[in-house]
């Protein structure tokens, strides 16, 4: 190989393994479950790493028919709070795969 050439076979290589990390690293986020709450624990959401949300359990003295409003505004900020956990879990299992891209191949 001439110097300044590049092995287009090996680059290939590289994208490949690239692209299978990323599936593995998908595929452990949709597998891990975060969770997060509001109402000092009143109310807690489990999302998924891929932010599905697969549970939420409300304390029952939360429930005040008087007071729906409080418990709607806890039922979202748990599931904000979840879903801020899960994009941070996102961030650290696929920051360092998003980030090398194909510019990390090449330079």
């Amino acid at each position: 190989m001439q110097p300044g050439q590049f092995d287009m076979q090996a680059l290939l290589q590289q994208a490949q393994n690239m692209q299978q990390q990323m599936a593995d690293a998908q595929q452990q986020l949709a597998e891990t479950q975060v969770t997060g709450n509001a109402g000092n624990g009143l109310v807690t959401a489990t999302v998924t790493g891929g932010g599905e949300l697969i549970n939420l359990a409300i304390d029952p003295k939360i429930v005040d028919p008087e007071d729906v409003d409080t418990l709607q505004d806890l039922v979202i900020a748990a599931i904000k709070d979840a879903n801020a956990k899960a994009q941070e879990l996102v961030e650290q299992k696929l920051g360092p795969l998003a980030q090398g891209g194909l510019g990390g191949l090449l330079g």
